[in-house]
């Protein structure tokens, strides 16, 4: 399993999640699965987006490309941290 973790400072986090939100269709087709939404609890425009892909390779495309870099400066987001990591382990408590 392959996961991006991406950790950012938004301007707006209304303005940047209606962009997010209009993404989804070209996050699904270059092989996001699932993610999650969540913000610092001390400041609503830091956030956190924690998604599964099907391969790192295409993530690390999709994210690195310039048509994202436009989508992140138009959705006001500041100094983006990526994080491409590779499940070790998968449990429940």
């Amino acid at each position: 399993m392959h996961y991006v973790l991406i950790i950012h400072a938004v301007k707006d986090y209304a303005a940047w999640k209606q962009v997010f939100d209009q993404a989804a269709d070209l996050r699904k087709a270059a092989g996001e699965q699932r993610y999650f939404v969540l913000h610092d609890e001390r400041d609503a425009n830091r956030v956190v987006h924690f998604s599964k892909w099907s391969a790192l390779d295409d993530a690390k495309a999709f994210f690195e490309s310039p048509r994202l870099v436009e989508i992140r400066r138009q959705a006001g987001v500041e100094t983006p941290e990526f994080n491409y990591l590779v499940c070790l382990e998968d449990g429940m408590l």
